[in-house]
């Protein structure tokens, strides 16, 4: 088609920030040297995507009726290049994740280079390694260390060796705040056959032995080296719209000017004669009114009330139960990671001993709150997934830090009542820990006293205390306070960089 479709005008305006968008009309004279030199059927629409080498497409796809979601796929498989170079400290987020699990674990290969105006050899040479060594879990990015000094400083070792000259490390990020694990190569990266054997062995090696990575730092942030100066920006913008005005006045024709001049006149003088006459009818007023009397002010407060009972009608649940979901690995995506925006997941903790009261408990503290369509209930089993609620906690700040996995009280740390509300577009949590009773206190107090008076052989068996339904479900006492600081918007957020997966 002649005009840019408009499916293709949305995909170019979301991804504008990592990819450039063009558009070729098959139709016009000397498009069919491209379609001959790419070898692209013109009777169906054709996307190609050109990363590094612009000789040869990365990636194409090819329909006749290309839908957005296959759009949006086949960019966000080929958003970045095969050896992005670092430029910013979001950008290395993006591309070098924080490692969740040991499943999911994510490395760097980062080559330290100087700035040249000319692809340079060693880079040449990372990049065909790049190309031909293409996985998963591994990720090819370069940075300019004289742009990123601090950057490179901390990953090559203090020696006289790596001066002007290239190097390769690779590297795990552990948390976000830019610990990580690294490996640098002992020698300069010069792009021989010799380097890329050695850079292969230490792959391989790593897929076995993940200690090969022996060096531990923490990496300051990347200097954002494309952010715009605030004060060019607006004297350029500036500098625009006295550009177009200018254009505008000078060099129309004052007949097409005309209509449009009469127009912003008229509105300008029914504009400040209404302002005129409205000030002194309202002198006018404050002249003459007197204080209102006790019966107008009756009226006012009968008229008031019935919007406050619309207001809370709006409220009011159109459900006679409330509707709880398992949040598992089939209903995640749909439940929390594809969230439409300004809907919230509201999902308590459990375990299989506290399940059936917690759900009694929890569905009649939100029964009041089911009114609202923007609000889903969920319930995560803490036998399931203790690693996924665990690692969403490390963002939270006034949350228990989380022990080493390694610890033997690990898997006793009791997180039942816990309440999670998850934005799932936004990606930010509030998190609702509940407080212990005095029931629950004294209940504890009374089983440590009996298991002192137990003797040895006993204590072995099972503990002839334990906690009743009421002190388990005191633990969500305070959840309907904590709900309506939710809707008002008062409560902290916990923001997250990416959702992790529900195993």
């Amino acid at each position: 088609m002649p005009v840019v479709p408009l499916l293709y005008k949305l995909t170019a305006f979301a991804y504008k920030d990592y990819v450039s968008f063009g558009y070729v009309y098959v139709g016009l004279r000397g498009a069919e040297e491209m379609t001959r030199q790419y070898n692209v059927n013109v009777y169906a629409p054709t996307i190609l995507v050109f990363k590094e080498h612009t000789n040869k497409p990365a990636d194409a796809i090819q329909a006749r009726g290309l839908k957005k979601q296959v759009i949006d796929d086949f960019i966000t498989q080929n958003k970045y290049l095969l050896a992005t170079r670092l430029t910013s400290q979001k950008l290395f987020q993006e591309l070098c994740p924080v490692k969740r699990s040991h499943r999911q674990r994510k490395y760097c290969v980062v080559l330290l280079t100087a700035e040249a105006t000319k692809l340079s050899r060693p880079f040449e040479a990372f990049l065909s390694f790049a190309l031909a060594n293409t996985q998963d879990t591994v990720r090819f990015v370069h940075v300019y260390s004289n742009r990123q000094q601090e950057f490179a400083d901390t990953l090559l070792p203090d020696s006289d060796t790596f001066k002007g000259k290239s190097a390769v490390a690779i590297l795990e990020r552990r948390n976000t705040a830019g610990r990580v694990v690294y490996k640098t190569l002992e020698d300069p990266w010069t792009g021989s056959e010799s380097d890329k054997f050695i850079l292969l062995g230490y792959l391989d090696q790593l897929r076995k032995d993940p200690a090969l990575l022996s060096s531990e730092a923490v990496l300051p942030d990347l200097t954002d080296e494309l952010a715009p100066i605030f004060l060019l920006r607006w004297l350029y913008s500036a500098f625009d719209y006295i550009s177009d005005c200018w254009d505008s006045i000078f060099h129309n024709n004052w007949r097409e000017m005309m209509p449009l001049l009469s127009l912003v006149f008229s509105a300008l003088f029914i504009l400040f004669g209404t302002v005129i006459v409205q000030a002194f009818s309202d002198s006018n007023d404050e002249r003459e009114s007197n204080p209102p009397d006790k019966e107008e002010a009756h009226e006012k407060a009968g008229k008031t009330e019935p919007s406050f009972s619309k207001e809370n009608s709006s409220k009011i649940p159109k459900k006679g139960f409330v509707e709880v979901t398992e949040l598992t690995d089939v209903t995640y995506t749909s439940n929390l990671v594809r969230l439409r925006p300004g809907h919230m997941n509201v999902v308590l903790i459990l375990s299989n001993s506290t399940k059936t009261s917690l759900l009694q408990k929890f569905a009649l503290e939100v029964y009041t709150f089911t009114g609202s369509s923007c609000l889903h209930f969920s319930f995560l089993s803490l036998d399931k997934h203790r690693e996924w609620l665990e690692y969403l906690l490390e963002f939270a700040q006034d949350a228990a830090p989380i022990p080493n996995q390694y610890d033997k009280h690990f898997m006793e740390r009791d997180y039942t009542g816990y309440v999670l509300a998850l934005n799932g577009h936004k990606k930010y949590f509030c998190l609702f820990k509940p407080q212990k009773t005095v029931e629950e206190e004294e209940a504890m107090g009374s089983c440590s006293d009996l298991d002192s008076s137990l003797h040895p052989g006993e204590s072995r068996g099972k503990s002839p205390c334990g906690l009743g339904s009421r002190p388990i479900k005191g633990k969500l006492s305070k959840l309907s306070l904590w709900m309506e600081r939710l809707l008002e918007g008062s409560l902290q957020r916990f923001y997250i960089p990416s959702w992790p997966e529900l195993d």
